[in-house]
């Protein structure tokens, strides 16, 4: 397979578009030199095309499988993941008085997409330890963050999230897992979970689980829930793993994809676990980790995409067939107009996604590094679109990559239907998509649409801007931000069912102008003439016309919906 990482591509969104330098302006990161950012991203580059590359086929073909109680992975994925932990890529954005580098989010998110496109199955193991160092950080006692935290950022220790139940799914609130209080400070967990991604490791010495259950006395529903840290291992005196927990792997998930990473069934039975946070606060602890995963999880469907891109343009450029409209060229496929169009339009889709997660990161940074609640409702409001458009992203261009080998991407010895079959899952964990739709129109118009303002105000002076050297494109992305303008009044005038009816349509809408908006902003930094206005004339000319489609169907309501019996549904 051939993977090269977008190191290019990712300095000049930081550098142009998504305002990387009011970050590193800010006394909190001011180190983070011009220089630094090249040398981290270059040396991330590296260790992705030359080691975790090559372990995406291995990951496929050799699943993880549980095996007398262990959980044994795919071949080199032990040695992978000890590069990882060793270039310190797991202490990137970790606090500094554990051993972290403090760099920011952005550049840390930059270095997951770079590591979900070479190898999304081992990528994901250090993505939860750096969720957990984060809810960990924020929420635990100083005695856990002194005896973990270490641990887990030099990547002696991985870390795992548990949400999910058989029967509570995106329906957090139903879950039936209980603590019961020891007397000693401690906790007995029993219960199960499902959906743990890396619920085990066989090159591991220690995996911590953060765990959400219900002390006895708790209310019901998410206000009852509470965090708890669960070892497999329960550290011994010096801090080493020591006794077996009780907690074990009962089965893993057989997927349609991501083969390498072991999907395990977790079974909890009166495991020893530790509070993190307040009582019945579990959740509020738990979104710190899930805020930073659900844009992880953008990144990992924009680096699938990027990986898919990448083989579909090698296959497009050494395949021949069939007379093509270029006079002397080589006679690829690539010069088919079909084959361009496809190609265009995901390296131009691959651009805008890439930019709006990374604009979301900044936010996060700005925030981090200045307190300002401008900043905080700006990367609140961009999370869920970034989420669900980068993970669509992955979905729909690792579909167009499949297109682009015609017959053979269907035969799995090409390796292009992995990536569809590995990043499917994307779009559907950490929150669903349509659940970021919801918080959309929802949580994040409570405000009465003051932080969408800002934001269509940033991208109608972003057009104004630069009228002077693309005047047709800024006109196009101008109209664009006015017609999402009315449907967001369209949407706060609204019910609520009303609003989710029309929830994807709008955050669909919403990727589609932002993404014009970064793709003009990447054409005025460079003068109006060379590859990303050519780039940008292809997003604006035939992927932001989609916009006025999806905010048709965003104000459709939901009465059609309803007015459909149960019985209808059939054939």
């Amino acid at each position: 397979m051939t993977y090269r990482a977008p190191v290019d591509d990712i300095r000049y969104i930081l550098a142009h578009v998504a305002g990387f330098d009011e970050v590193t302006a800010t006394e909190r990161f001011a180190d983070v030199t011009p220089d630094v950012t090249t040398q981290i991203l270059t040396e991330a580059g590296k260790l992705c095309e030359e080691v975790l590359a090559p372990l995406q086929r291995a990951g496929d073909l050799a699943p993880a499988r549980l095996e007398n109680g262990v959980v044994r992975t795919s071949p080199g994925f032990d040695a992978g993941y000890r590069a990882i932990a060793d270039g310190g890529w797991t202490a990137i954005t970790a606090p500094p008085e554990f051993g972290g580098m403090g760099l920011p989010q952005t550049l840390g998110m930059a270095v997951n997409e770079m590591m979900s496109g070479a190898c999304l199955s081992l990528q994901l193991c250090p993505l939860l330890t750096l969720g957990q160092i984060e809810a960990l950080s924020h929420h635990a006692s100083d005695e856990i963050k002194a005896l973990y935290l270490p641990r887990l950022v030099s990547g002696a220790w991985s870390g795992t999230m548990n949400l999910t139940e058989p029967q509570a799914g995106s329906d957090v609130g139903a879950l039936r897992s209980v603590a019961r209080p020891k007397g000693d400070g401690t906790y007995a967990i029993t219960g199960q979970k499902i959906y743990i991604s890396w619920g085990d490791a066989d090159f591991m010495p220690n995996i911590v689980h953060l765990v959400l259950a219900r002390l006895p006395d708790a209310p019901p529903g998410t206000r009852g829930i509470s965090l708890f840290l669960v070892p497999r291992n329960l550290p011994d005196a010096n801090g080493d793993p020591g006794a077996r927990n009780g907690v074990r792997v009962i089965s893993l998930e057989h997927k349609m994809g991501l083969h390498g990473s072991p999907t395990a069934v977790m079974e909890y039975d009166g495991a020893t676990g530790w509070l993190v946070g307040e009582e019945n606060r579990g959740m509020a602890a738990m979104f710190t980790m899930m805020n930073n995963a659900r844009l992880g999880v953008a990144m990992q469907g924009i680096g699938v995409a990027e990986a898919a891109l990448s083989h579909a343009l090698s296959h497009a450029a050494a395949r021949r067939q069939g007379q093509t409209p270029v006079q002397g060229g080589s006679g690829a496929i690539l010069d088919h107009a079909d084959i361009r169009r496809m190609l265009a339009c995901m390296r131009a889709e691959v651009f805008a996604a890439r930019a709006i997660a990374l604009s979301c990161a900044v936010s996060i940074d700005m925030q981090t590094a200045t307190g300002a609640a401008e900043w905080a409702a700006r990367a609140a409001f961009l999370t869920p679109i970034a989420k669900a458009h980068g993970t669509d992203t992955g979905v729909l261009v690792a579909s167009m990559a499949m297109q682009v080998h015609g017959g053979m991407g269907y035969v799995e010895e090409t390796g292009a239907a992995q990536y569809l079959r590995d990043v499917r899952v994307t779009p559907i964990y950490e929150g669903t998509n349509g659940i970021q739709a919801m918080d959309l129109v929802g949580r994040k118009l409570m405000d009465g649409g003051e932080a969408a303002w800002r934001l269509l105000e940033e991208i109608e002076q972003g057009a104004e801007m630069a009228r002077a050297v693309l005047p047709d494109l800024a006109g196009e992305v101008w109209a664009a931000a006015e017609s999402l303008r009315e449907t967001t009044e369209w949407m706060l005038t609204r019910e609520m069912t009303d609003r989710f009816a029309g929830a994807v349509p709008y955050l669909r809408a919403w990727a589609r102008v932002l993404g014009g908006h970064m793709h003009l902003a990447a054409a005025y930094a460079e003068g109006g003439c060379g590859r990303r206005s050519a780039l940008a004339r292809v997003f604006v000319e035939r992927l932001l016309p989609e916009h006025a489609a999806a905010l048709a169907e965003a104000r459709a309501g939901a009465e059609g919906l309803y007015a459909l019996a149960d019985d209808d549904f059939a054939a």
